[in-house]
């Protein structure tokens, strides 16, 4: 039987074409609630409500997938955001299989791009009605017939079938809260998009009297009634205090328990009903051995759904204890046991991310979909008040058929006329193919198939060729055979000598970026700057101006010193070669060699020789 009082609908795109934005003048216009209530969440100003988290509204980005609930007339609408960067590519695989239909957005000047392809892909596999949102319509720039058309393109190239590529067309503006289906009526409000959740998302399609088949998609905890297990109920009903069975997606195991709580979306929270039906999302409490793609049923007819697939990682990176002179200065630094015990807390809802032992005991390899992948984390450890240290992001090389292959990435670039040969040069010297080039008013649109490895430092380089105005996407496009040399930094670095504090005089003269300033602590073996050659050089960094009685011409003279470039996480990620670290803490990045010592460095060169 279909369900019509339930709809359940993802929110799809390619980064910063404008999802969140859209949703929640969604949640606005809704009238469900009060401005100022919405206004709260978001501290007062008119902001992202949907991006909760303090580092989604920081890079103005959405990391983690995100339900709401509200109400269409008699209809309960069961709202889901997804993130639309690459990277994240996991949460969005498994949140898909939650909804029935989809809004795909797309800008209606940039059209389709690398992950708008990759989302529409999932989506048509997991069997969701597609209903296309052409956002941004009130761009300057925007050529809506050239986007509908590219899309109708892109579906075809996906294999949806005639009644999947007549897809319905909204043009929305999402910042401006407008929306209509034919652009020679003026949008008013964003009614076409409810009435569209309404007439084209079809209604949840269960059997209510079945046995319970619920599929855990996403897990959070609560310092009060600790996990919580979300998913859809696809067959049966989930009570109160019901007995369960768990099946693992892992290994068929059964773990029977009992429900504690049964909580529904309502709104912008949860509240807790006696029983949700099939069709429905919700959250379980009580469940403690629960993961994500476990199934939930009754505790005398344990029958798995179907396991949930996620697409393998690409890059790997070396997690190992903070070992620096500095350690525990700004935060705690994390035990090797303790670093094992964080690693496996995020592999319980962090679904596209893998670890294994590393060389040493205090050292993990970690996996992930992408250097922002992992910078997140690294970035939610070091809020977390702990210091670690991490090496060079490595792509995953897989042996196919006896041959070594590497991750290829289909990259996008748009950039002004005058920069499109800088754009070209860069990536072509970084062992890219050129695909395709189109020209739209003063942007020139780049299509490249590029070696991963070749992308970790790229964007630094590209945003520094085009003063900035380079937009650089890129997206997995499959394994391919290795070739051509590692990509390697031009310049040596500059190590200091010693452990104190840098000085004026130290520095003076040193050609070549600066990492650190007068009056900084530093430690033997830390990096400090930019050499102008292609050798590493120790540096004197900490030295004292010798005092003298004696005075002559020049002797006065103060030193010049160039202003220090401040390194992000992700910057020092993709500066840093494989024999060196980043050391990470709280308050500060830091570069630094493995080896800290000059002797140590030269004993392990010349082992390697």
């Amino acid at each position: 039987m279909k369900r019509n009082d339930i709809r359940n609908v993802a929110v799809i795109a390619h980064v910063d074409h404008g999802k969140t934005t859209l949703v929640d003048q969604m949640l606005r216009q809704s009238g469900l609630f009060r401005a100022e209530e919405l206004d709260k969440l978001v501290g007062g100003q008119h902001g992202l409500i949907m991006d909760s988290n303090d580092q989604e509204r920081e890079r103005g980005i959405t990391i983690l997938a995100k339900n709401c609930g509200i109400r269409i007339g008699d209809v309960k609408v069961n709202l889901i955001d997804t993130p639309g960067h690459a990277d994240f590519g996991g949460e969005v695989e498994r949140i898909l299989k939650m909804a029935d239909g989809a809004f795909v957005l797309v800008d209606a000047a940039e059209g389709p791009l690398p992950q708008t392809r990759f989302v529409l892909k999932k989506a048509l596999a997991a069997g969701l009605k597609p209903i296309v949102v052409i956002n941004k319509i009130d761009r300057p720039d925007a050529r809506i017939s050239d986007v509908h058309a590219m899309m109708f393109d892109l579906f075809i190239e996906l294999g949806a079938d005639d009644d999947t590529a007549n897809f319905p067309v909204i043009y929305a503006s999402g910042r401006a809260g407008i929306a209509t289906t034919d652009l020679a009526i003026e949008p008013k409000d964003l009614r076409p998009l409810f009435d569209a959740i309404i007439h084209h998302v079809p209604p949840p399609d269960v059997d209510e009297n079945a046995p319970l088949q619920m599929q855990v998609m996403a897990l959070q905890y609560s310092e009060f009634v600790g996990k919580i297990a979300i998913g859809r109920v696809f067959a049966g009903k989930i009570r109160k205090n019901q007995k369960v069975a768990v099946v693992k997606q892992k290994d068929g195991a059964i773990v029977y328990d009992t429900v504690v709580q049964v909580l529904e979306f309502d709104k912008l929270t949860k509240k807790e009903v006696e029983e949700v039906r099939a069709g429905d999302v919700c959250a379980v409490v009580g469940i403690d051995e629960a993961e994500i793609g476990d199934t939930i049923c009754e505790s005398d007819k344990p029958h798995a759904l179907p396991p949930l697939t996620i697409d393998e990682p690409t890059l790997d990176m070396v997690f190992r204890v903070n070992d620096s002179p500095f350690a525990s200065r700004e935060g705690k630094p994390l035990t090797s046991r303790e670093l094992r015990d964080r690693l496996q807390r995020e592999l319980q809802h962090n679904v596209a991310l893998r670890v294994a032992p590393g060389e040493r005991e205090s050292e993990f390899i970690v996996s992930g979909r992408g250097l922002l992948h992992l910078g997140v984390l690294l970035e939610t450890i070091r809020r977390e008040g702990f210091e670690l240290a991490v090496g060079k992001p490595r792509v995953i090389v897989k042996d196919i058929h006896g041959v070594k292959c590497e991750p290829y990435e289909h990259l996008v670039v748009e950039v002004p006329a005058e920069h499109q040969n800088t754009v070209m040069r860069l990536v072509l010297e970084r062992q890219g193919e050129f695909q395709k080039m189109e020209s739209h008013r003063q942007t020139t649109h780049l299509e490249f198939h590029i070696p991963a490895r070749a992308l970790i430092g790229l964007r630094t380089l590209m945003l520094t060729a085009t003063q900035g105005t380079a937009i650089m996407h890129h997206n997995f496009l499959e394994f391919r055979p290795q070739k051509g040399p590692p990509v390697r930094r031009e310049n040596g670095v500059y190590i200091s000598k010693n452990t104190a504090r840098v000085t004026a005089y130290g520095v003076d003269g040193l050609a070549g970026r600066l990492f650190v300033s007068p009056g900084d602590d530093v430690y033997e073996g830390q990096i400090v700057g930019d050499h102008n050659r292609d050798n590493d050089l120790v540096v004197n960094v900490t030295e004292q101006k010798p005092l003298t009685n004696m005075r002559a011409t020049g002797s006065d003279a103060k030193a010049v010193v160039k202003p220090a470039t401040i390194f992000s996480l992700e910057m020092a990620l993709e500066y840093i070669e494989d024999d060196e670290l980043v050391e990470i803490t709280p308050a500060s990045v830091r570069m630094r060699k493995i080896y800290l010592k000059e002797s140590d460095r030269k004993k392990m060169a010349r082992q390697r020789v």
